[in-house]
């Protein structure tokens, strides 16, 4: 399975509870707003920079934000 595959996230989640739009967010963050919704969407993986940046604005540990999906077979 691709990593792409293997990555969930709850971002667009966690960005709506605080009231941000993807602008902010992306503002925020540093980055355009078309990051901001390809990585909600799924289609790209974040840096660790990005993903360390998303956490320490939306205030939540990466792991909250970013987990792996099983994909069913065993390492």
């Amino acid at each position: 399975m691709a990593s792409i595959d293997r990555l969930g996230n709850r971002l667009k989640v966690l960005r709506a509870e605080r009231d941000l739009t993807q602008a902010e967010l992306a503002r925020h963050v540093g980055v355009t707003r078309k990051t901001i919704n390809t990585v909600e969407n799924g289609v790209f993986v974040p840096s660790t920079v990005l993903a360390l940046a998303l956490s320490r604005q939306l205030g939540v540990p990466v792991e909250e934000i970013f987990y792996l999906v099983d994909d069913g077979s065993s390492a």
